[in-house]
């Protein structure tokens, strides 16, 4: 009798705490949309609503009230196989004045598939006036690691992130071609005067960056440094700090393994090779990535925040003079993939699931807000 009194008190004291913990959370879920089409980014309007973009190759309005717009008419035709499809969307640094946007996603070539970038007029209901700004020069037969991510500077020159297409991983470290880089260019496609290798002639003068292997995160934060996150094999996931010009090393230096268990390199530090701000072991899958400056969560503020799609959850991050300091796994309660993690103007956040961590299924939209 003592021994069962004992366990239901330990039992009854579990049930308490992990009720209090719930209790005491700051934040709190509210979904908005279930049907979507394995969502994979998203850009907030001015006027409230918001545009989110489909693997399958949709762009679709959410309006204010939560009504979601059928597909825009007018978006290219996106190759959609595998990881390809319609990826990210960002606004012009003037959209208030030009209306553009620019969108990221697979095509087909007579060598396969790449990345192409373009930019379009945002009307009711359409994107019209589409232009090329970006192919990359990265044709591949697997249809995977496009990159796809995009990011504006305070110049309004346009960064882009180029995945190595997973069989061509050597070509990272190549300078003549587009696999395995972070582009920059001038928001109509041309190239910028000081790109690092423009007077290169070894080189394609739209390189930032290079020694990437999947990059997907790109954020800008204080001082004008820019941090990117790159998807290692199996383990070696990095968090790096971008400077024009310099190599990070992949294939040549990693701290994952292939998915087979072989080695693809047994260096994990080289001269001439940027190390990692951080990297995961096991891999966390790095989908999307934000600087966090709202109100709502004030705690919050100058952390970076990381959609984590395995095993599905959100790393904030905290920083201190710009290193990695700490990190605080959170939202993995939705047992989840997070595609995609943004904050609205007024500080409230929001993620886009692409399915559950048992099951690839429809994607959601979900808001959190305080508690």
């Amino acid at each position: 009798m003592k021994k069962f009194l004992t366990n239901t008190l330990i039992l009854w004291s579990i049930l308490v705490i992990n009720n209090v913990q719930a209790s005491n959370k700051i934040y709190k879920y509210e979904t908005i949309i279930e049907t979507l089409q394995k969502p994979w980014s998203m850009a907030f309007l001015p006027n409230g609503n918001m545009l989110i973009t489909e693997l399958a190759g949709n762009i679709r309005e959410l309006k204010a009230n939560s009504i979601l717009s059928p597909p825009l008419t007018g978006v290219p035709k996106a190759f959609v196989k595998g990881q390809g499809g319609l990826s990210d969307i960002v606004l012009h640094p003037d959209f208030i004045d030009n209306k553009l946007v620019y969108i990221s996603y697979a095509v087909t070539t007579d060598k396969g598939s790449t990345l192409r970038v373009v930019k379009g007029t945002l009307e009711e209901g359409s994107l019209s006036n589409v232009v090329n700004v970006f192919t990359a020069h990265a044709d591949r037969r697997a249809a995977a690691h496009y990159g796809a991510r995009l990011l504006f500077l305070k110049d309004k020159t346009l960064l882009i992130s180029s995945g190595d297409g997973a069989n061509h991983r050597e070509e990272a470290q190549n300078l003549r071609t587009h696999f395995g880089k972070i582009i920059r260019i001038n928001d109509d496609g041309s190239i910028p005067d000081d790109n690092p290798f423009i007077n290169e002639p070894k080189a394609l003068p739209e390189i930032w960056s290079y020694g990437h292997r999947n990059p997907q995160g790109l954020v800008l934060i204080k001082g004008g440094i820019i941090m990117s996150h790159e998807h290692g094999p199996k383990g070696g996931d990095e968090l790096n700090h971008i400077l024009p010009g310099l190599n990070y090393g992949w294939p040549a230096i990693t701290y994952g393994i292939d998915y087979n268990g072989s080695i693809i390199s047994p260096f994990k530090e080289k001269i001439g090779m940027e190390q990692p701000l951080h990297y995961w072991i096991p891999s966390i899958a790095p989908a999307d990535m934000m600087l966090y400056n709202g109100d709502i969560f004030p705690e919050w503020r100058g952390n970076l925040f990381i959609a984590a799609m395995s095993p599905g959850d959100v790393r904030r991050i905290e920083l201190k003079n710009n290193k990695f300091k700490k990190e605080h796994i959170i939202f993995d309660e939705l047992q989840a993939r997070i595609r995609s993690v943004k904050a609205a103007p007024d500080g409230a956040l929001f993620l886009l699931t692409d399915g559950t961590r048992s099951e690839d299924g429809i994607g959601k939209l979900i808001k959190v807000v305080r508690n």
